[in-house]
Formats: C-alpha cells, sequence, structure tokens
C-alpha cells in the first residue's frame, strides 16, 4: 500500500482555507501558514504552534469543510472483497477504481488469509482450495451455456466465433465468480478527503472486519503521517470495540441462535415474495410534489402548467435534452433538481458479488447488515440465470454451496469466530438491506442498470423496482428507463452509446415489462 498522490501541503491547506474565510486582503495561500522557509527556527515553530492550535480548535468544533479539500490517492493491494464491501466502499465519500472479477481471471492463491490456529487454518485453506476448484470447472462448464445464449443475442457472429468465443468465455467467468469466496484479493485505487481518512480511523474497529480494517487503516495512517506528521495535532485513536454502538447493540440484544436468524431470513424473504427488490414505502403525493417544484423554478401556476405538463417539462428526454447527455448533469441542472423531492425505498436480496456493485451508486443508500448476525450453518445463496439455464453448471453449483458452508461451519466448530470464518463463504451469499433514494440519483441509477450490459443481478432489480414505480407513480415511471431509450427520446445519436460494447439487441424497442435476458 502506498499514496501515489496527494495535496503538496494538505495540513497547511485545511488552516488556509480556515483563515481564507476571514481573510480581507484575498485567499490566503498554502504557503503563507508557515512563512518564509529562511526564517529563524523559534519563527518557524511558533508559526506551526499557531497552525496546530487553529486546526484542533476547528476540529473540536465540528468545522470539518476544511479538511475536505485535501485529497490522498492510495494504491490498495491484497485486501479481500469482504473488507471492500464491509467497510471501505460502505459510505459515499469515495472514490475508488477496483479490478473486476467480471473481465479478470482469478488465479489459485489471492486471497485474504486470518490469523487461525493449525486445525482451523488447515481447514481454511482447504476450503478455499475447493472454491477455487469449482470456479475454474464452471468456467468450463458454463462456457456452453453462455455460448448458447451469446449467439441466440449475436446470430450474425456465430460464423465468426474464433473471434468472439473471448467475449462468451467473459461471460462464463461472469457467473463463475459467485463461487469465489469473499476472501478474494482485490487491488485498487482508492481517493479519500483527510477527513473520511480521520474518520475511517476512528471507526476502524466497528464490524465486520475489524482486524482487516485496524490493518489496513492503521497503514493508510502511517502512509499519511510518513508525509504530512502535522495530523497528529487532530488525529483521534479508533474508538475501542466494546464501545461501538453495533457492539453495544448487540451485546444489549444479544447476537441470536442459528433459529432466531432464519426466522428473520424467512420472513425478510417472505416480504420480497419473488422479486429482487419490493417498493416498500413512497411518499403518497410524490408526482404532485414534482410538478410543483417544476412551476416554482418556472414560476408558473397551476393553470399555466398542469401536472402532467410539469412532469414531461423536467423527465422527457426530449424535453430536458440533459437527459440524454453522456455527462450527468441533472444535479447542476435547475429544472432537473426537482426530481430530488420523490423518494422511493426498496427492501431488497442480492448476493455479495452484486452488492458490492450496487453500493457504488454511492447516492442510493442502504443500511447493509451487520453481515454476522445473518449467518446460520445452512446454505444461504444468490444463483445467476445462466446456472439455472443447465442442470450439469447447476448441480456444480449447489456442491460448491454445499462444500462452502460444510467449511464455514467446521471453521466455526473449531472455534473461528464468524470474523474469521466468513471469509470462506462465497460471492453468491444473499445480502439482505433497505435502500433508498431520491428520484434524481433513483433516475442516474436505473439508467446505467436497465442497460442490458449491466451485471444481471443488479438488472434485475432495477426493473423490479421501475416496473413498481411505474405502477404507483406512472406519470414517473415512463420515463425510467435505460440509455438508448433517453438517448432516442432526447434526439441523441448513436441511439447506443457503449460503441462495439453494445449488447446486441435494440432494447429501445422493448417495453420494460417484455424485457428478459440470462446473460
Amino acid at each position: 500500500m502506498r499514496i501515489t498522490n496527494a495535496f503538496a501541503r494538505a495540513f497547511d491547506n485545511v488552516v488556509a482555507t480556515a483563515r481564507t474565510c476571514y481573510s480581507g486582503s484575498g485567499i490566503v495561500p498554502d504557503e503563507q501558514i508557515l512563512g518564509d522557509p529562511a526564517a529563524p527556527t523559534e519563527k518557524r515553530e511558533e508559526r506551526k504552534r499557531r497552525r496546530d492550535s487553529l486546526a484542533r480548535d476547528l476540529y473540536q468544533a465540528g468545522h470539518h469543510t476544511t479538511l475536505q479539500h485535501a485529497h490522498f490517492q492510495f494504491a490498495l493491494s491484497n485486501v479481500s472483497r469482504q473488507f471492500l464491501w464491509s467497510f471501505l466502499h460502505s459510505h459515499p465519500f469515495y472514490n475508488s477504481e477496483q479490478v473486476s472479477q467480471r473481465y479478470v481471471t482469478v488465479k489459485p492463491g489471492t486471497y485474504a488469509v486470518p490469523p487461525l490456529e493449525s486445525g482451523a487454518l488447515a481447514v481454511y485453506h482447504e476450503t478455499i482450495g475447493r472454491q477455487q476448484q469449482a470456479y475454474e470447472e464452471l468456467c468450463r462448464l458454463l462456457a456452453g451455456p453462455a455460448s448458447s445464449a451469446y449467439y441466440a443475442r449475436y446470430p450474425a457472429r456465430r460464423p465468426y466465433a474464433a473471434k468472439y468465443d473471448k467475449e462468451v468465455q467473459k461471460k462464463a467467468q461472469e457467473v463463475a465468480r459467485y463461487v469465489l469466496p469473499v476472501a478474494t484479493f482485490a487491488y485498487l485505487y482508492h481517493t479519500v478527503s483527510g477527513l473520511t481518512l480521520l474518520r475511517y480511523y476512528r471507526i476502524c474497529r466497528e464490524p465486520d472486519t475489524p482486524l482487516e480494517q485496524r490493518t489496513v487503516v492503521g497503514r493508510m495512517i502511517e502512509e499519511l503521517l510518513a508525509r504530512e506528521p502535522a495530523y497528529t495535532a487532530i488525529l483521534e485513536e479508533p474508538i475501542p470495540e466494546e464501545e461501538t454502538a453495533e457492539y453495544r447493540a448487540t451485546a444489549l440484544l444479544g447476537r441470536g441462535e442459528d433459529a432466531g436468524r432464519r426466522a428473520f431470513l424467512q420472513e425478510f424473504d417472505h416480504g420480497l415474495g419473488d422479486r429482487v427488490s419490493v417498493l416498500a414505502d413512497y411518499p403518497a403525493k410524490n408526482e404532485e410534489t414534482l410538478a410543483r417544484a417544476v412551476r416554482e423554478v418556472l414560476g408558473l401556476t397551476g393553470e399555466r402548467l398542469p401536472d402532467g405538463e410539469a412532469i414531461d417539462l423536467v423527465m422527457d428526454p426530449g424535453r430536458n435534452r440533459h437527459l440524454g447527455e453522456a455527462l450527468n448533469l441533472t444535479t447542476l441542472s435547475k429544472l432537473s433538481r426537482c426530481m430530488v423531492h420523490c423518494h422511493y425505498t426498496f427492501r431488497k436480496r442480492l448476493s455479495h458479488t452484486a452488492d458490492s456493485q450496487n453500493q457504488r451508486h454511492r447516492m442510493t443508500p442502504a443500511s447493509r447488515p451487520i453481515l454476522h448476525t445473518h449467518l446460520t450453518a445452512e446454505p444461504d445463496y444468490v444463483t445467476p440465470l445462466l446456472v439455472l439455464s443447465d442442470e450439469r453448471c447447476l448441480e456444480r453449483y449447489r456442491e460448491a454451496m454445499r462444500s462452502a458452508w460444510d467449511g464455514f461451519a467446521r471453521l466455526r466448530a473449531l472455534g473461528a469466530g464468524d470474523e474469521f470464518a466468513g471469509y470462506v463463504l462465497p460471492n453468491a451469499l444473499a445480502i439482505r438491506f433497505t435502500e433508498s433514494a431520491n428520484l434524481l440519483d433513483l433516475h442516474h441509477k436505473h439508467a446505467m442498470r436497465l442497460c442490458y450490459n449491466a451485471q444481471e443481478e443488479i438488472w434485475r432489480a432495477s426493473l423490479d423496482e421501475a416496473l413498481q414505480i411505474g405502477a404507483v407513480n406512472p406519470r414517473i415511471g415512463r420515463y425510467l428507463l435505460p440509455p438508448c431509450n433517453l438517448r432516442l427520446m432526447a434526439g441523441t445519436r448513436p441511439i447506443c452509446p457503449e460503441g462495439r460494447r453494445y449488447c446486441g439487441e435494440r432494447v429501445w424497442t422493448y417495453r420494460l415489462q417484455d424485457y428478459r435476458r440470462v446473460i
């Protein structure tokens, strides 16, 4: 791990931005905070003391915007997918670009290893070895079903299979990754502000991966202080694990036995029915509120601009051409921002790997679980459609799931806690949570995830959501569409923005209720 990019004078900038607020002589530059490097040592030390004192005063008072200017880009390697899902990507204030398991083959031996006793350690390695073997076998077994689905979508490409079989193999690999453990390594660029980094350190002992969090975040702080030791003036030590809100809640209410956890899972799934995502709540006057906001922006009465026309003005790409842009401009558009007043809440169930992508939509936040409170000895997983399409693949997939949970149970029996035993659970592990969003951000998410190139599970969840919104708010729901539809309505060409990644189907001619796909 290392810092690859950062502000030149990050901590001086904290104070420079604060002093600029009260400066009558213009912008206070970073260089001015410590003054002339050739000044006497005593004078420089006095300036440092005043800088640190002001920084501490701002920090303690909660005036933290000054800490958000300076950013730090980290190159991280050998961190687990579980850590990324549970901690590093579980909040909105970051940017990450990580290696994709959909497109990059996972090699043997690339997984995190927690500190386990020898017997448990042997079970751990054995379990993950079986998962890697299942992954490699499914990459081969799924090639046939993936090929059938691929050339059904692209029949003109079948005579040129030698050219396109690599694409088919990627489709097989994308699904085979479901059997890999959440312990599998990732490498990534991760960029955060100084403020977020301080927050990481303060809360790094919360569940589900407190040891890995302390280790990784500890190294990030070491890198920060090696470059900017002045941050020690405001750096707070981590909250002890037993004092975190999550630990206290589970201590008060109990961690629950498997029977109680199973009852919760069954209750949750019963509420979903046959959907991936269920509309749980929404304001009764979403459409009226949206129309009223549009009229307020334009200074028009309801008589001049009825509700239906007002909604069309902001949501019809033919009228609001911003919706057909490749660059998302909606948060900056006065009319488009009217959509922030409409809200929707969903309860959903996705696999660990699908939710790891889903959570990257940081403006549609969710209350994700303390995962350990959902785990039981019984396999609890999601099965991709491509696996369901082939009996041999399905049997091998089920065998891999049984093997993973067998390893999990054996680790538990050997005294490994859920934190460490949970690393052997597969990417297919089911995650249940509630997610909410305003219409502005949900519209953008659906535009990305209703595309036939989107990961299949998130595509299904987005389709569920768009159809349900259309049922309760039809004047809004009719405009929750993939980018090709929006661009067609906006008159933007080409209709599909994916270029050579075109999905192969004229999706812009389909009705939402007729959407079907396997890969």
